[in-house]
């Protein structure tokens, strides 16, 4: 049998409340239990953590079930690629050197089953967004990130976690809806990429917006997310499909099909 190809995006492991994170935290590891003998690849496609900082010797706690999880479909052959998202910018060294996966910081290009994917978390590409840009810019900066890197890991810790119990999910505010494809950055990204090069599919996250949407012979995928829509996709053979672990979320992004 043919093993299939995840990809999943926007889980934000760590999202305050607590009891609320690790509730879904056992979703995903349930979900990883139920395709661990049919993956050949799993794509972890940014903000899987809420907030993660790492320190050389020293990495946040928590996770111990999902890092459990992945660390066991490594070991049992299944190649793990991870993205870094606009909320885990600051994964460095420790997961690639203890689970075994490949960790990437820019969007990739990469042929799969014979099919062109352009892969990427999808923050701050397109037109416009320019303040975001700026902020990730800073994020990015290695003597910003040495400097941060120098606070007390209690003290850089809790100011991360502080900053993730103010972001609009934490609060309970669902993603935006669909902008509309003149004003989907992604979408307009993806028009202005195909002027030049081919791709069958564009792979992106962060939207939050469980959406496929065809550009000629080409399609855009959000990934949707896991705060919301516990969504993922699937590529089996040369086919892609979005799927969700509830039946009747599902059906609601079937009719997300652009």
């Amino acid at each position: 049998m043919e093993k299939k190809i995840y990809f999943i995006s926007d889980l934000h492991l760590g999202l305050h409340p607590p009891e609320k994170s690790r509730e879904r935290e056992k979703m995903v590891v349930e979900w990883l239990d139920s395709i661990k003998d049919q993956a050949a690849e799993l794509y972890l496609m940014g903000d899987i953590f809420d907030f993660w900082h790492e320190y050389k010797r020293v990495v946040p706690r928590g996770f111990t079930r999902f890092l459990g999880k992945i660390a066991e479909l490594a070991d049992n052959g299944v190649k793990i690629h991870f993205f870094t998202g606009n909320h885990d910018i600051w994964v460095y060294d420790y997961l690639p050197r203890e689970i075994g996966l490949t960790l990437y910081r820019k969007p990739v290009v990469r042929e799969i089953n014979g099919l062109k994917f352009f892969l990427a978390h999808g923050d701050g590409i397109g037109p416009g967004d320019r303040s975001y840009k700026m902020l990730k810019a800073i994020f990015t900066n290695r003597i910003l990130q040495w400097l941060f890197a120098r606070l007390h890991p209690n003290f850089a810790v809790a100011l991360g976690l502080t900053w993730s119990k103010k972001s609009r999910y934490a609060k309970g505010i669902v993603a935006e809806d669909f902008a509309g494809e003149e004003k989907e950055w992604q979408i307009l990204f993806a028009r202005e990429k195909l002027n030049n090069e081919h791709f069958d599919f564009f792979i992106f996250g962060h939207r939050h917006i469980p959406s496929d949407f065809k550009i000629n012979n080409s399609r855009v995928i959000n990934l949707g997310d896991w705060i919301n829509n516990f969504s993922y996709a699937v590529l089996d053979g040369r086919d892609l499909k979005l799927h969700s672990v509830f039946p009747e979320l599902e059906k609601q992004i079937k009719s997300n099909y652009l």
